[in-house]
């Protein structure tokens, strides 16, 4: 079977985005942003996902951090869209609910070709990790569903400390998403739908 690799990059006036993607991976990492805090989530994001990810993000945060987030976002969920190629032997489904600390969140995504997305978190609202707007969270995955064309679903079950919160939604995205993007070898390789695609 060949590798299941992507590499993007997303240049415009406002970013400058690259991403090297290895979905069957070991977890290796290289990750470098202008937002401490993101880099850190987009770290935990392949370390608990076993993704292998190089990622770069340029972007014109002297304005704000919302075109980097966004953007990389977008390259992210084209990365996973190119990668996974026809879907044929996919999962395709893929959930987790994971504690931290005082949190509970849970994240369920199907890579369905069709982007669908629903955000139940009420605690980022106005709140600050350092650098880091934590409702640009949300602007992340929206970005990542619309590219990648899956549902996803998050839903903050409890939880007040913003960095655990996001932190939390960042792990359980990471074991939805690995899960759902594993093969099915029973499948032998037929695309699990009964449109016959999940690519159109």
């Amino acid at each position: 079977m060949a590798p299941r690799q992507a590499r993007i990059e997303r240049n415009t006036k406002e970013t400058q985005i690259t991403v090297e993607l290895t979905v069957d991976g070991s977890g290796s990492r290289t990750i470098d942003t202008p937002l401490p805090f993101f880099t850190h989530m987009l770290d935990a994001f392949a370390r608990h996902g076993v993704f292998d990810l190089a990622l770069t993000a340029r972007g014109d945060i002297e304005i704000d951090g919302h075109h980097t987030v966004e953007d990389t976002g977008l390259a992210l969920g084209a990365a996973f869209k190119d990668a996974l190629g026809d879907r044929a032997g996919l999962v395709r489904y893929g959930w987790a609910t994971l504690p931290m600390d005082e949190t509970l969140v849970t994240c369920a995504v199907d890579f369905s070709g069709r982007p669908a997305f629903v955000w139940k978190v009420d605690a980022l609202d106005g709140k600050w990790i350092g650098t880091f707007d934590c409702e640009l969270a949300k602007e992340f995955f929206a970005a990542f569903t619309q590219r990648a064309e899956c549902n996803l679903h998050v839903v903050l079950h409890h939880g007040g400390n913003a960095h655990h919160v996001i932190e939390c939604i960042f792990k359980a995205f990471a074991r939805a998403v690995d899960a759902a993007t594993r093969l099915d070898p029973r499948l032998a390789g037929a695309v699990p739908s009964t449109k016959g695609t999940l690519t159109s």
